[in-house]
């Protein structure tokens, strides 16, 4: 038996689970839902109904995307994205909970400035520059967000990165970010971020398996 991922394709949150797993070569059931039709199956897993859901084979749920992250990083790293003695690991925490928390937040008024009509899109976006802020100057002398190697930092930010430049991407690309904006272009037109945006077909209770995912195997 694999692994069985819930998961939806433009969830920045499912995005980097994917992209830990591919790098662990982890191979694993890809179960693509529907956000307004979730199958019941997903919800017995984890009833608060949120993708990414990991199903590991001795029935273990892990349904938060950075401990999918840790979880397959710690069963195979063969591209040292956890850093000796899990020092990369360490410094992504912070920036991950950054991330996950005042950022996210922001992200989501920028991105739905007509639910939140106490301040202007602008408003919302000049919350977010804080974190954009914060990436530039780790981009200052530096390749990737802990270094000069890609690390599990630079997965679990880049898809919400992504999702922040797509709300206006042509305010993005004349933004004072220029490291921040190499950087991200540079990991969405990799090889790696591509494997994990390929299209599936929605999953249904009692399908075959859609798709089985490793590192060097893609197949519907």
């Amino acid at each position: 038996m694999l692994p069985i991922l819930y998961s939806f394709r433009r969830c920045p949150f499912a995005i980097r689970a994917r992209l830990a797993l591919l790098v662990s070569e982890t191979a694993y059931e890809l179960r693509e839902i529907q956000l307004r039709n979730k199958p019941i199956d997903m919800l017995t897993a984890s009833p608060k109904g949120s993708v990414p859901i990991l199903v590991l084979p001795d029935g273990q749920v892990i349904d938060e995307s950075w401990d999918i992250m840790q979880w397959a990083l710690q069963q195979h790293d063969p591209d040292n994205w956890l850093g000796q003695d899990g020092q990369q690991l360490k410094e992504a925490s912070a920036l991950v909970e950054t991330n996950d928390s005042t950022f996210k937040t922001a992200l989501d008024r920028y991105k739905y400035a007509n639910r939140h009509p106490a301040h202007p899109p602008v408003y919302y976006r000049m919350e977010g520059e804080k974190f954009l802020q914060q990436l530039e100057n780790r981009l200052e002398n530096n390749a990737y967000l802990s270094g000069n190697h890609l690390s599990i930092a630079d997965a679990a930010v880049i898809p919400f990165i992504r999702q922040f430049a797509g709300v206006d991407q042509d305010w993005f690309d004349q933004s004072a970010y220029p490291k921040l904006r190499n950087w991200s272009q540079a990991l969405i037109n990799s090889s790696l971020f591509s494997a994990v945006m390929l299209k599936h077909s929605v999953w249904r209770s009692g399908d075959m398996p859609i798709a089985i995912m490793s590192r060097n195997n893609a197949r519907t």
